[in-house]
């Protein structure tokens, strides 16, 4: 449908205020890059089965996001469109994020990161088309990259909080029955409570905008059933954007590349740093808290850059700033393997800083002037499909390369990493999507076609 009306311009404050449910959502997400590979150690997972264990995200981003994202694109609800599945979501993944530190068996984790992962998908799509419902287009740039700017904000936290207990004097090396540290606990208990609030905040502080009569008129003519948003999906996706097509490459290589990172970081700095491969050692302990912190530096690295980014974004258009903080991430991940001090890692979690603020802004930006308005919601779970296909291929296909061509050893993984996304970046470069646009109140308004 048309919105046949002017968005209203939202202040800064405002596009804050709305983005804050995002920081909440990430903080969870941050939770799990930084600490499940080390519970599934903990509870006896040996290295070459992490890509199996993390399949829960993946395979519900596949089966939720689209879906989801269909479905609220035909919500009509007292409390909005997008707004019922913000809720839900969050209450599902705080409910996760309690009982996931508690967990009593390896398989009992892996059960409770599905539950986990389903109320982030849940929040995930109807939040990003939130956005851009909201946003006149003016403004989706500083929208989609405040977001980003959240995204690193809320995983340095997540990273940091471990270190930050120890250092005020909590004990890393308290452990319960299962040998999880209680410094986990705490920081998932954490996670939990800002999870819920913060999308409670936004919701209240700025809600939904109501439809038009003739948005309504055209909602009450589409059947709300399962069987009616698959078609929508499988519609959407015949009718795809030739530009969002040809996002498609960049997205495989740069997600299969993260995932590698995210599951094999830890237990590279276990090998590299403090000699060890035991999950029960206090030095794996002391690689977990390491990560934890070169993690909270490159989360800060990207809540500055997404905000640096806005205006480069506006002078070179957000492909060629893609195609730059991907090769910075790139070559920082080809470095991590050789380093073995902990205070040279700092060093290229720069380059990796930059390149996931670019990953959580840029690509939506580029999107975001593709689709058509009406159906931004089953187009932002389908772009996502983009994320969990490539992380789905990874978790099914690294295992059988573990022990034979990376020879067992997590430094060469996150090695693979960094290839992958510098071809990621070459892919960038071959996309005709909206690159730069003239300013408008200072915004990137997208309507230039590479």
């Amino acid at each position: 449908m048309n919105i046949p009306y002017t968005k209203p311009r939202l202040s800064l404050r405002q596009i804050l205020e709305m983005n804050l449910g995002f920081f909440g959502l990430q903080f969870s997400f941050g939770l799990q890059q930084s600490n499940v590979s080390a519970i599934y150690s903990y509870l006896g997972a040996d290295e070459a089965s992490m890509p199996l264990l993390w399949l829960a995200g993946p395979i519900t981003g596949l089966l939720v996001q689209p879906l989801i994202g269909a479905m609220s694109d035909r919500t009509h609800s007292r409390l909005g469109r997008r707004t019922p599945y913000f809720l839900i979501g969050a209450i599902i993944c705080s409910l996760g994020l309690l009982l996931m530190p508690y967990s009593p068996s390896l398989w009992a984790a892996a059960a409770l990161l599905w539950m986990l992962d389903a109320g982030n998908n849940i929040t995930m799509e109807p939040y990003r088309a939130y956005v851009s419902d909201r946003l006149d287009s003016r403004q989706h740039s500083l929208g989609f990259l405040t977001q980003s700017a959240f995204t690193g904000l809320a995983q340095m936290l997540s990273y940091l909080t471990p270190s930050l207990m120890v250092y005020f004097g909590m004990s890393q090396y308290a452990v319960d029955g299962n040998h999880i540290p209680v410094i986990t606990r705490i920081t998932f208990l954490i996670g939990a409570v800002l999870s819920l609030t913060t999308i409670v905040w936004s919701i209240l502080r700025v809600p939904e905008l109501p439809l038009t009569q003739e948005q309504r008129a055209e909602l009450a003519a589409k059947p709300m059933s399962f069987g009616a948003s698959l078609r929508e999906v499988w519609d959407a996706i015949v009718e795809m954007p030739r530009a969002m097509r040809q996002l498609a490459l960049m997205k495989l290589l740069q997600w299969y590349g993260m995932a590698c990172y995210w599951q094999f970081l830890t237990l590279m700095i276990g090998r590299t740093l403090f000699h060890t491969t035991n999950p029960n050692s206090d030095g794996f302990r002391d690689a977990v808290l390491v990560n934890g912190q070169i993690g909270g530096f490159s989360n800060t690295v990207a809540f500055l850059g997404a905000f640096a980014m806005i205006p480069l974004t506006r002078r070179f258009g957000p492909k060629i700033m893609h195609c730059i903080c991907l090769c910075a991430a790139g070559v920082a991940m080809l470095a991590l393997p050789t380093i073995t001090t902990k205070a040279m890692l700092f060093l290229p979690m720069i380059g990796v800083g930059l390149g996931w603020a670019s990953i959580m802004g840029n690509p939506y930006v580029m999107l975001a002037g593709s689709i058509p308005p009406e159906r931004t919601g089953v187009y932002m779970g389908i772009f996502n499909m983009f994320i969990v296909i490539p992380m789905l291929i990874q978790g099914v296909t690294l295992p059988f390369v573990y022990h034979g061509w990376l020879n067992g050893d997590p430094g060469h993984v996150v090695a693979l990493a960094g290839v992958l996304l510098l071809g990621a970046a070459v892919a960038t470069l071959f996309v005709g999507v909206p690159e730069k646009a003239p300013a408008s109140n200072g915004l990137l308004t997208g309507d230039k076609m590479s």
